[in-house]
């Protein structure tokens, strides 16, 4: 589908630049050549980043609802809906418990929509939140995440790209502090999950790239 298919005109694709940087799931369905990557810190990519690197696999979904049960069954995988204190969430550190190998379904309205949505250029897509109503609430943590991948990558880049990687250059030598106290991270620590913010401040601490093949991350 290209970006004037998905409602997005032309002059807003930036597909003059090889480094785009992109919000939300609106801008997913537009891509369609090179590279995508999907940012989500706070915290499916983090939780997929921590699965893969244990040999799990892991299956996308965006619905968190009834209809994810039966995605799960049809793919034999297990689902990771969070109900189960000791089972696999949307936290890092429950992926600890999963032997190499196991198949998993990770729902989420912001990441995984991103994941299943997303099919091509050198485009940095940041998932954000969702206020209430639903729409897109644009997020610090996602910001710099995009800047981070942005800013080790060579080449021409957007506007929109390099106001992410000066982003990240400026909140880079504190990101423990910054995703503690942003927006995200206080709803987190208010719901005992500080420890998931600590996880996913750190930098190039792995050597793992998940990436989407047959509609899992392998």
């Amino acid at each position: 589908m290209n970006a004037a298919a998905a409602g997005i005109p032309a002059w807003a694709a930036q597909g003059e630049y090889r480094l785009r940087f992109q919000w939300g799931p609106v801008a997913a369905p537009a891509l369609s050549a090179g590279a995508c990557v999907v940012v989500d810190v706070l915290r499916f990519t983090t939780a997929v980043e921590a699965a893969v690197s244990r040999g799990v696999i892991v299956y996308p979904y965006r619905w968190r609802d009834a209809t994810a049960a039966a995605f799960a069954a049809s793919v034999q995988a297990r689902l990771a809906d969070g109900r189960d204190p000791a089972g696999p969430s949307l936290s890092p550190s429950s992926m600890d418990a999963l032997a190499p190998g196991t198949s998993l379904v990770l729902p989420s309205p912001n990441g995984s929509t991103c994941a299943v949505l997303a099919e091509g250029p050198v485009t940095v897509i940041a998932c954000g939140e969702r206020w209430p109503d639903g729409s897109l609430r644009p997020s610090l943590e996602d910001l710099l995440g995009a800047g981070a991948i942005l800013d080790s990558m060579p080449g021409d880049s957007s506007p929109e790209a390099r106001a992410a990687i000066a982003a990240f250059r400026d909140g880079r030598h504190r990101l423990p502090e910054t995703l503690t106290e942003c927006a995200s991270g206080r709803e987190l620590t208010g719901k005992g999950r500080a420890a998931d913010v600590g996880y996913a401040a750190q930098l190039n601490v792995s050597t793992t790239v998940p990436v989407l093949t047959d509609g899992a991350f392998r």
